[in-house]
């Protein structure tokens, strides 16, 4: 187990490096010295350099790096409670609860209204912000309720997906009757991004995520029982329903926090816990959760770079690169996870 946990320090490591890539590249290049003189208060730089570090990228970079560790460890959590390794933060609607949130904001205020909230600045982003966690709770509520009436979590899984089912209908329907410039600026909300989170938005976003990742920290034996099979955690004390109900809700509230900030980010939730599961070799959600905190925000800062690279106009989806990176780590675990069943059977 030391041993293992000595595979955290390259981890962290690299978080350190592309923390700092993130703020050295961009569009405009700034030298590290520059840097290391606008972060500290030091010297006299160009007013615009203090701009671009101070009211863009460095918001950017500490977003991507607390938003990829609540979605990796929401990943985790949702993958342990239901045993199934595609199971991720958006698998019981939570996601989709939020993206209707959003779109009764941003499609029906241009269609009922005389202007789009989309385009009132701050107003249009706090009203977003509170809509995408309205939407995403309310699920939660209702996913909540279930999980008190449902004891198998394929059934409780599978509802979610319905759910989510159901907010993409009605999303569809809003479209329809929405003009093209709302259909547009909702689709765009909908391709995620790092850097909608500004000014002191990222404070309390950060604030926030600050305090949820450390209390989901106190689930690590919950989990550890649950990755044991209900019959025997309850044969240890564990209490099935309300473990499975801590775990849940701690899953939504991260996605939902995530969500209402950054916009739908897929496939870090799904990727992460199985990179590290490799890279680790371990079960053990105390090795697993410190893990999947610090791999997930290692991989969105690679991939907010990726989207940042310069040659760029302005920035790639952000979804378009973690889906082009997750989506492989996944396949790859599963071939990998085929493969040793076979030599298992042979």
């Amino acid at each position: 187990m030391k041993r293992s946990f000595l595979l955290l320090i390259p981890v962290l490591l690299s978080i350190l490096i592309f923390f700092l890539l993130n703020l050295v590249l961009g569009t405009i290049s700034i030298p590290i010295h520059a840097i290391w003189n606008i972060l500290w208060g030091i010297g006299e730089e160009p007013v615009v350099w203090e701009n671009i570090i101070w009211k863009s990228r460095f918001p950017q970079t500490l977003t991507a790096l607390v938003a990829g560790a609540g979605l990796s460890i929401s990943g985790l959590q949702m993958q342990t409670v239901f045993r199934n390794p595609l199971a991720g933060p958006s698998e019981l609607g939570i996601s989709s609860g939020a993206s209707l949130g959003v779109a009764f904001i941003i499609l029906l205020s241009g269609t009922i209204g005389s202007t789009a909230l989309s385009k009132l600045g701050f107003f249009g982003e706090v009203a977003i912000s509170v809509a995408a966690i309205t939407g995403a709770m309310l699920v939660m509520a209702i996913i909540i309720a279930i999980s008190r009436k449902v004891r198998g979590n394929v059934i409780l899984l599978i509802i979610g997906v319905m759910i989510g089912y159901i907010a993409t209908a009605i999303i569809g329907v809003l479209k329809f009757f929405s003009n093209d410039e709302d259909v547009r600026a909702y689709v765009i909300w909908g391709l995620g991004s790092f850097s909608k989170v500004s000014g002191n938005q990222v404070y309390t976003f950060v604030g926030i995520m600050f305090l949820l990742i450390p209390l989901s920290f106190l689930l690590i034996k919950t989990l550890n029982l649950m990755l044991l099979g209900e019959s025997y955690a309850r044969n240890l004390g564990l209490n099935i329903r309300q473990a499975r109900l801590s775990v849940i809700s701690c899953s939504c509230i991260l996605t939902a926090i995530i969500t209402a900030y950054c916009g739908p980010i897929v496939f870090l939730g799904l990727a992460v816990p199985h990179l590290c599961r490799t890279i680790f070799q371990t079960s053990d959600h105390r090795l697993l959760v410190p893990a999947v905190t610090l791999t997930g925000g290692a991989l969105a800062l690679i991939c907010n770079l990726i989207a940042r690279l310069p040659g760029f106009e302005g920035a790639l989806p952000i979804n378009s690169v973690t889906s082009l990176i997750g989506a492989p780590i996944v396949i790859s675990f599963l071939f990998g996870k085929r493969k040793n069943e076979i030599n298992e059977h042979v």
